[in-house]
């Protein structure tokens, strides 16, 4: 039977389980290796755009010069009409945002493995020239077993390349972006640490540093404002840690770690008991906002050398009024031109785009379709109408179990999110074929509401063995607590003429043919108590004397049939 949804003749599309601002995500089935991808296809729609499709290439070209457990691998790229595509590992899991946020602060030391998982991945990548420059959580695949996959190297750089520009990606990155690169500075391996080291924190704190409503507004925070104090945040984070995310976020990149190779050695000890009472790491930086390291210093007054009277003067004292207007107007143009300069910046960084403001998915799954509505208008967002209603295995009836986009995905506000919502929780069914159909239906006796029909067809298989079945196929879910209707068909039994021929023949010689027919048969001997001696003197003894059924009739042979040979 031909497949449906085959890219390039090898991939099978199974089913669409990710969004992104250039691609969709879909699950599928390398038929060739008989193994599971992801398959990353550029939205149709911007195939024809030069800078999305360089960005897309650029993305395969990056991860592909890439080999590294903790990022994700590269399989195949390639366009299949007219459509360009990425095959990679498909790596189940959530993305490290997911975790953050349904956990909230992680324990220090499951936070510390995830970081040296990531930093040992970027180390890789920085050896070979590539700067990933979009690190953030939302980029991390988390395994269930607490491996982590670095993605989506779209944007990128390797020496001596292009910049590209992501011009749909707003606040979702801006959150983690180094200061020098919202001055319009390239992007350095300090860049990524310093990226490195937000995540961090926000793993330890479930929250970023910075918020504001407006993209160029955390950017001017992370330029400007001091870094929180994690300890702050969380009364677990130990002093050595809490150094590392100092180091890591410094404004000026050559405070920061000089390679994650350095960070990496850093986290490698953070916990060892000997680094318990580190003392706080101080560099030359604003100070923290009500930080325990703070301490008010007492201010002694400046002894100040006495001024010596001026005569007075009866003369008017001039004041140039048009300098000062010049030097108000003279700042105002500087502050306006500093302003634009950043927000020209974040623009062409990709940071800022001039279209309309992006927002988050907000994590529906769980929730029902009113509680739904309020989380996606909080964020501009709404839920579209048409909502697909599906039979679950656990979620109780009325409970969101996916949206699409999916959470933490960026979006224009007023974006319509399309949810699937559980039915109920339904029964699977098995398959059936090769199972008796007697079996079956006591199987099935079980759903009141199920109403079971059977047919009977010719078949090779053995008789009475379900052959297939119709309406509720393999593997789908049935409501029992509503109205619904199976067919099972299965192998029809034989039907025979049973041979007059074997009344008066020798019962163990009429049983032997019977049999030969696939008639099942069994003696039994009728009773002569009640006759008298002349009647018994008449008769024929070790013969068949009658059949029920009766012979030359019409018999259908099933598991629990038989035929009964009367005799003397």
């Amino acid at each position: 039977m031909a497949r449906k949804n085959v890219i390039a003749n090898r991939y099978e599309v199974i089913e669409h389980i990710g969004q992104g601002g250039m691609a969709d995500v879909f699950k599928a089935v390398d038929t060739i290796l008989s193994r599971n991808v992801a398959i990353k296809i550029l939205r149709a729609d911007l195939s024809n755009d030069t800078v999305s499709l360089m960005r897309f290439e650029r993305e395969a070209q990056a991860a592909t010069a890439l080999a590294h457990p903790n990022i994700v691998e590269i399989y195949d790229v390639g366009d299949y009409k007219g459509h360009h595509y990425i095959v990679m590992e498909y790596v189940p899991g959530r993305t490290l945002k997911n975790v953050i946020r349904s956990r909230g602060p992680l324990y220090k030391e499951e936070a510390v493995d995830i970081m040296r998982q990531l930093v040992s991945a970027v180390a890789e990548a920085h050896s070979k020239g590539i700067i990933h420059r979009d690190i953030k959580p939302q980029n991390v695949i988390v395994k269930a077993d607490g491996t982590v996959k670095i993605l989506d190297f779209g944007i990128a750089t390797a020496k001596g390349s292009m910049a590209l520009t992501q011009t749909n990606n707003v606040m979702g990155s801006v959150h983690y972006l180094a200061p020098e690169l919202s001055q319009g500075k390239p992007a350095s391996a300090q860049s990524d640490i310093y990226a490195l080291g937000v995540v961090l924190y926000e793993m330890l704190s479930k929250e970023v540093p910075f918020k504001a409503d407006a993209a160029i507004q955390v950017a001017l925070m992370h330029m400007r404002e001091p870094f929180p104090d994690i300890m702050e945040k969380n009364k677990d984070v130990p002093q050595s840690i809490a150094n590392i995310i100092t180091r890591a976020t410094a404004k000026d990149p050559a405070k920061r770690y000089r390679s994650c190779q350095e960070m990496l050695r850093d986290l490698d000890t953070c916990l060892r008991p000997e680094r318990a009472d580190e003392k706080p790491l101080v560099l030359d930086e604003p100070a923290k906002k009500n930080s325990r390291q703070s301490e008010k210093k007492t201010a002694v007054p400046e002894k100040k050398p006495e001024k010596k009277e001026e005569p007075k003067s009866d003369k008017p004292v001039k004041v140039d009024i048009h300098s000062q207007r010049m030097n108000v107007l003279l700042g105002i143009s500087l502050t306006v031109l500093v302003l634009a300069g950043i927000y020209f910046a974040l623009v062409f960084s990709g940071i800022v785009h001039l279209g309309p403001k992006m927002v988050e998915v907000p994590d529906l799954i769980g929730m029902t379709i009113t509680e739904a509505k309020d989380a996606c208008s909080a964020q501009e967002l709404s839920v579209d109408p048409e909502v697909t209603y599906i039979l679950t295995d656990s979620v109780e009836k009325g409970k969101i179990i996916a949206s699409e986009p999916d959470t933490g995905t960026e979006v224009e506000e007023g974006t319509m999110i399309k949810v699937t919502v559980s039915s109920g929780i339904g029964i699977t069914v098995p398959d059936y074929t090769g199972q008796n159909i007697r079996d079956v239906q006591e199987e099935l006796s079980q759903y009141p509401l199920l109403q079971i029909e059977i047919k009977e067809e010719e078949s090779e298989a053995p008789s009475g063995t379900v052959i297939r079945q119709e309406q509720l196929l393999p593997r789908e879910k049935f409501d029992p607590a509503s109205p619904a209707q199976i067919t099972l068909v299965y192998s029809s039994y034989p039907t025979v003429i049973i041979p007059e021929d074997i009344m008066g023949m020798e019962v163990a010689d009429a049983i032997q043919y019977l049999e030969s027919m696939g008639i099942s048969a069994v003696a039994s001997v009728h009773d002569t108590s009640g006759m008298s001696e002349e009647q018994r003197e008449t008769l024929v003894f070790g013969v068949v004397v009658e059949c029920s059924p009766q012979a030359g009739s019409e018999y259908t042979q099933k598991e629990d049939n038989y035929v009964i040979l009367y005799y003397y």
